[in-house]
């Protein structure tokens, strides 16, 4: 039988993609000054939250002193300070801060993955890295009992459209929504990425309505 726990092990065991695995771990030993003193986690990052979730959340992949150096997926870096704030006002996190893997964080009804789960150069995957990377996404969606899947960014939408085979492929937009055939919904949202929230073109209401709308959703 699988479960999330087999998928986790299986992620932060994989080194499938030599490219990820020497960037990952050359981040992890060269550090960013500002974190110097701590220990890097320098592996993939596995999915995190309920089980029982009813809302997936779904991003492209780690940061490199971020996930890559807390070891949680969206947690130290500024992606995850707006992405945590918006679930926690959406009811779907006990907290609006995601700083540590001890930090406390709950996710309540939700759970958050990737589309790559290890640390990119210059955030960019490479098409075989994708693909060795989507059985572990594939694996969770079928283990999850969710309704609503959050995609953050065009990429994670063409991921979930592949994972569940939807043709023609949707196409992205902020607030868009795709209804499945089975009833459950994938909801859309600009990735909160610094390119989008220091230049605007996300602000903290338009995540916030997207979480909502995900939590009443779901909810339904």
């Amino acid at each position: 039988m699988d479960s999330l726990e087999r998928v986790r092990d299986e992620v932060v065991e994989c080194r499938r993609c030599p490219r990820l695995v020497a960037w990952r771990e050359q981040v992890a030993r060269e550090k960013r000054a500002a974190f110097r003193d701590e220990e890097y986690w320098g592996r993939p990052v596995p999915g995190f939250g309920d089980p029982k979730a009813r809302v997936i959340v779904v991003g492209l992949a780690p940061a490199a002193h971020g996930g890559n150096r807390t070891g949680r997926i969206f947690t130290g870096d500024r992606s995850g300070d707006w992405l945590y704030r918006s679930m926690y006002r959406a009811g779907l996190a006990n907290q609006p801060t995601s700083v540590a893997r001890d930090d406390g964080l709950r996710l309540d009804g939700a759970y958050v993955a990737a589309a790559v789960r290890c640390a990119p150069p210059g955030n960019r995957p490479l098409p075989e890295e994708r693909a060795n990377c989507a059985p572990y996404l594939e694996r969770e969606l079928e283990l999850l009992p969710w309704r609503v899947a959050v995609a953050l960014g065009g990429y994670a939408l063409e991921s979930l459209a592949g994972q569940l085979g939807l043709r023609p492929r949707p196409k992205f937009g902020h607030g868009v929504e795709v209804a499945l055939a089975d009833g459950r919904v994938i909801v859309c949202s600009f990735h909160p990425s610094q390119q989008n929230t220091f230049t605007g073109r996300l602000t903290e209401p338009m995540l916030d309505s997207v979480f909502r709308r995900a939590a009443e959703l779901a909810a339904a």
